[in-house]
């Protein structure tokens, strides 16, 4: 019994451990490093529990007898205290967030912010959410509206997931939420939902739409897809109650590049094939820990798995092959003065996506572009760390909240201000 708690306990330890110092290579090891860090670090306070009852029950049973188990309490009791300060760690999100918004806005931005929106703010965390984060679809006040067609494609029907407020508002500000999943897995149903739940339930419509997945599908297939969902929010969503003409799309991994892509190919006629005329606009962009360099220009990629994944499933050819494909599907290599604003969020930490890869993005994007760019890097956020509550995702998510409210006060300021001009010029008349 003493042998098998000082075993336990040196697992738990390791688990502690890879929290703080995640494994980034070879390739198998980080995936493993990966999951294990990402829902460690998320719930931490549900992993002290846990521990703290397995060590109760290996105390009761006597495992504290002999040296083995004096030895596993001493380390269990040090992993505690490294998971509590990854749990408290998670504030950190809230000062990362705001400071990204004060830089690239405002420092007084919150002002700017119209006060029906600002009063829907937060004042503090949900702590039931983060207490009990499954399952993620739980708010009272939204409905979903499930399997809505967007699009039939190659023989495949194309379907979207619309979010709103159960009391069914019209125009609404809009988003589009876009899942990850190396672009070859993954569906509407998984990911965002801790925002998509969260703006929903303060007057926004979410869409949330799947797309084709290599390696049936060739890039640029993927944001075609999602470029139709666009013209589907754009002829048909007014009927679910958005406004159409304020978009914002968001995403995360895969998603987080593809919507990074999508806000920078705005009505390029290469990706609207037959809709050529639609406006694929968006007014702002959120993408999570993004991959935003397909052709890895800087070196940064710890290992050949994504390479290998890019060109075997979803390029279909090589760098060498096909250097201006791999160009074009990098949004590193899209950025423009007239991109929309961003808020590029990325943690620190992340295994699997390259946080210096984000930062030589933002960057690049904020060398040429006219409109605010924002970059939150979260402290001890692993990969996809915003999938469901937790203390740092709902910090990070009131902070994606705050962002898209001053898009839209902007955007409602500068029609207004239209308005009263064109009622200006109309009485001079």
């Amino acid at each position: 019994m003493s042998w098998l708690f000082l075993l336990l306990s040196l697992v738990g330890a390791w688990l502690t451990y890879n929290t703080y110092q995640p494994i980034y290579a070879p390739p198998r090891r980080a995936a493993f490093s990966f999951f294990a860090g990402w829902l460690t670090a998320e719930l931490a306070l549900h992993h002290l529990a846990v521990q703290g009852i397995v060590t109760l029950v290996f105390i009761r049973a006597g495992a504290l007898q002999a040296w083995p188990g004096k030895l596993g309490l001493v380390i269990t009791l040090g992993s505690w205290v490294g998971l509590w300060r990854c749990y408290w760690r998670g504030r950190d999100a809230a000062p990362a967030v705001e400071r990204a918004l004060a830089e690239a806005l405002d420092p007084d931005y919150r002002t700017k912010i119209l006060p029906e929106w600002r009063a829907k703010f937060p004042v503090d965390v949900d702590w039931r959410q983060i207490l009990l984060p499954f399952p993620v679809r739980r708010n009272p006040d939204v409905e979903r509206v499930t399997d809505i067609r967007y699009a039939r494609v190659a023989g495949t029907n194309l379907m979207l997931d619309v979010y709103r407020h159960r009391a069914r508002p019209t125009n609404c500000p809009t988003l589009l939420q876009i899942h990850g999943g190396g672009w070859v897995i993954g569906t509407k149903d998984e990911q965002g939902l801790p925002l998509m739940l969260h703006l929903a339930a303060r007057g926004w419509l979410c869409v949330t739409a799947n797309y084709r997945l290599s390696p049936h599908a060739t890039f640029p297939d993927h944001l075609i897809d999602l470029k139709r969902a666009i013209q589907w929010i754009r002829e048909h969503g007014a009927e679910y109650g958005t406004n159409p003409d304020f978009l914002v799309v968001t995403g995360g991994s895969a998603g987080g590049h593809l919507a990074a892509l999508v806000a920078l190919t705005a009505n390029d006629p290469e990706y609207q094939p037959g809709f050529e005329h639609i406006d694929t606009s968006v007014r702002g962009c959120v993408p999570f820990y993004g991959v935003y360099d397909f052709t890895n220009r800087h070196g940064l990629w710890q290992h050949e798995a994504l390479t290998e994944l890019l060109e075997t499933r979803v390029m279909k050819a090589a760098y060498h092959e096909t250097p201006e494909a791999y160009e074009k599907a990098s949004p590193m290599s899209r950025v423009h003065t007239d991109a929309p604003p961003f808020l590029v969020i990325h943690g620190d930490l992340d295994n699997l996506a390259s946080v210096e890869e984000a930062r030589r993005f933002v960057a690049a994007l904020r060398a040429v572009s006219r409109t605010p760019v924002a970059y939150a890097e979260i402290p001890g956020a692993q990969h996809a760390f915003e999938l469901f509550p937790s203390l740092r995702s709902m910090l990070v998510v009131h902070g994606v909240e705050r962002f898209v409210a001053y898009l839209y006060s902007q955007y409602l300021a500068a029609g207004r201000s239209l308005a009263d001009d064109s009622a200006r010029h109309a009485a001079a008349g």
